[in-house]
């Protein structure tokens, strides 16, 4: 009986997952090049507070993974639909972001694998590369802190809560200091007196 031929694969990189590349199809060759684009789900938790990425979107992946000295430098752009709120109105908003990425993957035994922290590089698991890490730091890092349903909104009243992009331009309300609202009380019983 023939014996399996299959290559055995490293653990933690799954060669069917769309984050995942072949360092194999670029060889180990300086200067060799591979350009890729893919669709991929977007995972679960990728967001922040007020806007995200919906979990299972579609993202677009442009990549280039080329060879270099010391391991595969993946560069290239990112695109994903996000949704969220209006930071001033809190209305729906939707969006995409467009995110540019430039990350090495170091070889195993590489100088650069030898002399980095096991967090302060990315390395090559095998003979594949898991660029989801990358994907998701940089899609993060590029979601706006404070999405706008428009530039010039002019979000809520902070008195009583309405749209002010909907209030008449004179809408004020009188505020009392309390440091004088009892007073107010005694110029209400004045009036209610003079009155009689």
């Amino acid at each position: 009986m023939p014996q399996s031929t299959s290559i055995p694969r490293a653990s933690g990189a799954d060669p069917t997952s769309p984050y995942v590349f072949d360092v194999r199809e670029v060889g180990r060759r300086a200067g060799a090049l591979r350009a890729y684009t893919r669709s991929a789900a977007a995972p679960d938790d990728l967001g922040i507070d007020l806007v995200r990425v919906p979990p299972g979107a579609d993202l677009r992946l442009d990549l280039r993974l080329e060879s270099v000295t010391e391991g595969v430098l993946v560069t290239g752009a990112v695109t994903a639909p996000v949704t969220g709120e209006c930071g001033r109105c809190l209305d729906p908003v939707s969006d995409e972001v467009h995110v540019e990425v430039c990350e090495l993957f170091a070889y195993p035994d590489s100088a650069t694998d030898e002399t980095s922290g096991e967090d302060e590089v990315y390395r090559i698991d095998g003979e594949y590369l898991d660029v989801e890490p990358v994907v998701r730091d940089a899609v993060v890092l590029g979601l706006p802190w404070t999405p706008l349903c428009r530039p010039d909104c002019g979000g809520l009243c902070p008195t009583c809560g309405q749209r002010v992009d909907e209030l008449p331009a004179a809408h004020t309300h009188e505020v009392l200091d309390p440091r004088w609202a009892a007073l107010a009380g005694f110029a209400a019983t004045a009036d209610e007196t003079t009155e009689e």
